[in-house]
């Protein structure tokens, strides 16, 4: 348990807070603030698992053992396919990796060195 989570009348929390003032000095409101400000955008419940779960289940029906080699191709895959509907308008034809660097990226087909058969041609 961290020590924000403790109940302010733990003479334990004091302690170990006590502690951590000491040897972060100068340092230990800002580190403190960055905690409580991660602790509160963290998600904690089944219900976010249990959604990747069964989007990924979909990737492992066919197979008895997933090796390394597929979890990364997957990875790759699902990492670099652009978003053909969302929420959020401004993800939409746009990849997590795009969203998350800012850089548009070639079709994942091409990056792994494949060429796109383009039926207009």
């Amino acid at each position: 348990m961290t020590v924000q989570e403790m109940p302010s009348t733990s003479v334990l929390k004091w302690r170990r807070d006590t502690a951590l003032h000491e040897q972060l000095g100068e340092h230990y409101h800002e580190l403190s603030e960055l905690v409580q400000t991660l602790r509160e955008g963290v998600v904690r419940a089944s219900s976010v698992v249990e959604n990747v779960n069964s989007r990924l289940r979909n990737y492992f029906f066919l197979r008895k053992e997933v090796g390394q080699g597929y979890l990364e191709l997957l990875r790759f895959f699902l990492n670099h396919r652009r978003f053909l509907r969302s929420e959020h308008k401004d993800r939409v034809g746009k990849s997590p990796a795009e969203l998350l660097n800012g850089q548009e990226h070639d079709h994942w087909l091409e990056i792994l060195g494949y060429q796109l058969f383009d039926a207009r041609a």
